[in-house]
């Protein structure tokens, strides 16, 4: 195991970003035994770190090489693009651009000439885009971003090249299904998001970490992590509800 995913592994404990809790509910509607926050993620020192376990990825997969802009779909995204391309810098001597999208297209001051919908400017034809988010569920926001971009270099009359995405943690596991009248089925497994939006886009999609990986070398390691409030190393009952989950919705590892 890389030295950054330990990294990453040991600040996702320590910061209470990965917790275990009973009752917890996913956006999709199905219970999970975890959850985790990149929102903890909030000081200078956490963010220079977010940052350097997305460089070393990048510099270690070669990715960096490939690379011209690092992309962060607004919000959380924007800030770990920054942290990223400065780790990037400072650890491997790669300076590239940073970027973000805006939320709505910018209509005065230097975008009054022609409105844009990215902050810095710093797309150019043939550049290399390199896009980072903290988790990916549905693919919906990569997506959309994927079309902004379209839009923008449509507008600009330039080619871009989105080379790849990359993800703080992958979580694993399929998407949720539903009945008809909207309910989740639980137990049941659904699409891959992360392998159909790969199938129908030709862009690869990249973690720092896997969520079984991180669980394995917390548990080995007796590292204390956050369950139903207090902090303590994951015991039996708690790794076997994380397995359970797996089994139920995980995908298969690649």
């Amino acid at each position: 195991m890389e030295d950054y995913k330990k990294r990453l592994a040991g600040i996702l404990a320590e910061t209470g970003a990965l917790f275990f809790d009973k009752g917890l509910v996913l956006k999709d509607g199905r219970p999970s035994p975890y959850f985790v926050n990149f929102g903890m993620f909030r000081t200078g020192r956490l963010s220079m770190e977010l940052g350097s376990f997305f460089a070393d990825m990048m510099a270690g997969r070669g990715i960096a090489d490939k690379t011209d802009i690092i992309l962060g779909p607004s919000y959380k995204g924007s800030a770990i693009a920054l942290s990223t391309s400065i780790a990037l810098y400072v650890r491997h001597g790669h300076d590239l651009f940073f970027e973000y999208d805006r939320k709505e297209e910018k209509s005065h001051g230097e975008g009054s000439r022609k409105g844009s919908l990215m902050v810095n400017r710093t797309l150019f034809n043939g550049c290399r885009i390199f896009i980072v988010d903290d988790v990916a569920t549905s693919m919906g926001t990569k997506d959309e971003l994927l079309g902004r971009l379209s839009l923008e270099a449509a507008a600009d009359n330039i080619s871009v090249n989105v080379t790849g995405i990359g993800i703080a943690i992958d979580r694993e596991q399929t998407g949720a299904v539903y009945d008809e009248r909207g309910k989740v089925i639980l137990d049941r497994k659904g699409e891959n998001a992360i392998s159909a939006f790969t199938a129908r886009t030709g862009i690869q999609v990249y973690s720092v970490a896997g969520i079984r990986e991180v669980m394995e070398y917390l548990y080995e390691e007796k590292i204390p992590v956050l369950i139903n409030g207090n902090r303590m190393p994951i015991d039996g009952p708690t790794k076997a509800a994380f397995d359970g989950y797996i089994k139920a919705y995980g995908n298969n590892p690649l």
